[in-house]
């Protein structure tokens, strides 16, 4: 694999050069400054303040590496961009497994770890229609959202409701992702941005229900 090859991916990219893609590059800057919103609001979250900030740090990473790939725009920016999102899922994750589900540790684990093959299988499913795109594999995670949203709903209502709400978000930011260059004709910015700006929300409302349920454990 060759880590300098240029991709253009992205309706706003006309050319080469750092900033043929501003509104991509700069909206990155949401995943900061949301991941250092919810760093001062893990500050008070006793036992779970340790895993909110590691989340914290992991969404700041994915701003970087997204910025960058949009940017610079070639293949080892690319991996500088999903390998951020595959540790903050993962981490997230495990953080549910254990704090939320209250897994020992080692069942924590093993149940983050089932999501590599489902990911891969429904992952593999998306990719069948074809009005998905480029979004097939981020879809089987607002799915695993969904899907414990709805199995906590006795259980955990709270955790349950604010579940449903961050599948909401990433259903809307996936959507934006989706239509980015079949609406290019028409809207030459395209709408990859609003990708961004949603998912830091997303991820940042995610960390927040985290911190809520941790808060009343205590």
């Amino acid at each position: 694999m060759d880590l300098t090859q240029e991709i253009d991916a992205y309706c706003e990219r006309l050319g080469p050069g750092l900033w043929a893609e501003p509104l991509n590059a700069v909206t990155n800057l949401a995943f900061v400054i949301v991941a250092g919103i919810m760093w001062q609001r893990a500050g008070g979250a006793g036992q779970g303040r340790v895993m909110a900030r590691v989340l914290c740090l992991l969404m700041a990473a994915i701003g970087i590496g997204s910025g960058l790939f949009h940017t610079v725009a070639q293949a080892w920016a690319a991996l500088a961009d999903v390998l951020p999102i595959a540790l903050f899922i993962l981490t997230y994750l495990f953080a549910v497994h254990r704090d939320v589900l209250r897994l020992r540790p080692v069942w924590a684990f093993g149940a983050t770890a089932m999501f590599l093959p489902y990911a891969a299988m429904t992952g593999s499913v998306f990719a069948q229609v074809s009005w998905i795109g480029g979004s097939a594999g981020y879809a089987p995670v607002p799915l695993l959202i969904l899907i414990y949203g709805i199995a906590l709903r006795r259980r955990l209502p709270a955790v349950s409701r604010g579940f449903l709400v961050g599948a909401g978000l990433l259903i809307l930011s996936l959507v934006f992702r989706t239509t980015d260059l079949p609406v290019c004709g028409a809207f030459p910015s395209g709408t990859h941005f609003f990708w961004h700006l949603l998912n830091a929300a997303m991820l940042g409302w995610m960390i927040e229900v985290y911190l809520r349920h941790q808060r009343a454990q205590a």
